[in-house]
């Protein structure tokens, strides 16, 4: 007689809380009626839960995220860089202080101590109602120096799964992985790994429908914002060995809708709103106005505002950051929020004349293509890059002369800039990366620097 497991997968739901009454209800009622069939079900995360774009995920950093994950009994969970990099390291220490979860995590550790932090387990081990043990493993996308500014210390997948394996060999009959890694690590691992039977993947957003077959290993994913949930069957002999596996997706948009569904999501949003709102920040005798491709008086609120943080006599913002204009009057952490969603950090950039020089080159070489780009994910919540704004920056488009608070630049003169680390990972401004001295303040976000200088400059 085999022993039946099925498992049900959620990953990436980044905030988008408007599918989560259908998935929670899904899953439930799936997992009671193979319970009463007499198979096994586990039930998994595989991180980026939370996106502090969602209101109520910003006004409680993301704590009553879980509380709603509770609702689903998880059986264990792995964190995404959101829950890594878009928090503090306290924010992090105490996401998962009320979580009725386990946090499988084996690649980050205190920097300070090397130690495993308290709120995650390096593996846990499931058994099934047949007796078949499952080793459960965690890894999440491993990014360095971002975790170590941070004050974790992230390990490498080829460095720390091994000794993974090494510590819980002879412990399981099967391996489970759930891997916040990206397909093209998880295709790796299923060719260097085989004794890890089954990755359940995430980060990269991928949509595996029938799952893929590379060895020995069945990789699973299920796309992103909740739009699909992961299910995988898996039966065992009397030996606990393998016999069959298949994965498959359920497509949320087909399932049954109830009237109270949007009511519930809807509730997420104004209470998130409402805890905003409440927290008045600055008052404006006049409107600030946004324009993604022009001139605005927000963004040059902005540039001032980074130029003040960051300590700098130059700024560089793209116009496209700003989502909603500022109306006179008091503006609020909500409209600061809808002003501002994305969880990018400001940066401090240091470069030789010759480097800055070189820098606005290749910026204006792609400002007209960027005007109108659409931007995808690195931190970025808006629609498109908009214009390229520059404070204490001038540039000639016909002699390509560049001065710094009108004077020429000096090759031999350092100077320093103040930015966002956003653009440090786009492709477009290599300079930045590999000339730069970059210092990124990864205890703030952009919106927290205007709020700080709307409050300082225009006082309640």
């Amino acid at each position: 007689m085999s022993d039946n497991l099925k498992i049900f997968h959620t990953n990436d739901l980044h905030s988008h809380l408007e599918n989560w009454p259908k998935i929670r209800r899904y899953i439930n009622a799936q997992r009671a009626q193979f319970r009463a069939a007499g198979d096994s079900v586990f039930t998994f995360d595989i991180g980026d839960a939370m996106d502090r774009v969602h209101p109520l995920t910003e006004a409680t950093d993301g704590k009553d995220n879980i509380k709603i994950m509770n609702e689903m009994a998880y059986d264990a969970v792995t964190i995404g860089n959101n829950e890594g990099i878009g928090n503090t390291f306290d924010q992090l220490n105490h996401l998962y202080d009320e979580a009725n979860f386990d946090v499988v995590l084996g690649n980050l550790l205190v920097a300070e101590s090397s130690t495993q932090p308290e709120w995650a387990k390096n593996g846990k081990i499931l058994t099934t109602n047949g007796g078949t043990k499952v080793l459960v493993l965690g890894l999440t996308a491993p990014y360095a120096d971002t975790y170590q500014r941070i004050g974790w210390q992230s390990i490498a997948v080829q460095t720390m799964l091994p000794k993974l394996l090494k510590r819980f060999e002879g412990q399981a009959d099967f391996i489970v992985l759930l891997s916040h890694l990206g397909l093209n690590v998880d295709q790796m691992i299923a060719k260097q790994f085989p004794q890890v039977g089954l990755i359940i993947g995430a980060h990269t957003h991928h949509l595996l429908l029938d799952g893929q077959r590379i060895g020995q290993s069945l990789i699973a994913a299920a796309g992103k914002y909740g739009q699909y949930v992961g299910q995988i069957s898996l039966s065992f002999n009397d030996e606990h060995q393998l016999i069959k596996d298949e994965a498959t997706v359920v497509s949320v948009a087909g399932l049954v809708t109830k009237a109270e569904d949007k009511i519930e999501s809807d509730h997420y949003k104004e209470l998130g709103e409402q805890m905003l709102t409440a927290q008045p920040v600055a008052r404006l005798a006049a409107p600030m106005e946004m324009n993604w491709t022009g001139y605005s008086r927000v963004a040059s609120e902005g540039l001032a505002a980074l130029e003040e943080a960051m300590g700098t006599n130059a700024a560089i913002l793209n116009g496209g950051l700003f989502m909603i204009n500022l109306n006179a009057g008091i503006v609020t952490r909500n409209d600061i929020h809808k002003l501002l969603p994305h969880s990018m950090h400001p940066m401090k950039v240091s470069l030789s004349g010759y480097d800055l020089w070189r820098l606005i080159q290749e910026m204006e070489k792609n400002r007209a293509f960027l005007l109108h780009y659409p931007v995808k994910g690195m931190g970025f919540r808006g629609k498109i890059f908009g214009t390229i704004d520059y404070s204490g920056i001038s540039y000639d488009r016909e002699s390509g002369r560049v001065q710094f608070r009108n004077l020429d630049l000096s090759p031999l003169q350092t100077y320093q800039i103040g930015m966002l680390d956003h653009y440090e990972y786009v492709p477009y401004f290599p300079t930045i990366e590999i000339m730069g001295q970059n210092e990124i303040d990864v205890n703030t976000v952009i919106r927290d620097v205007f709020a700080t200088y709307l409050a300082k400059h225009y006082p309640l």
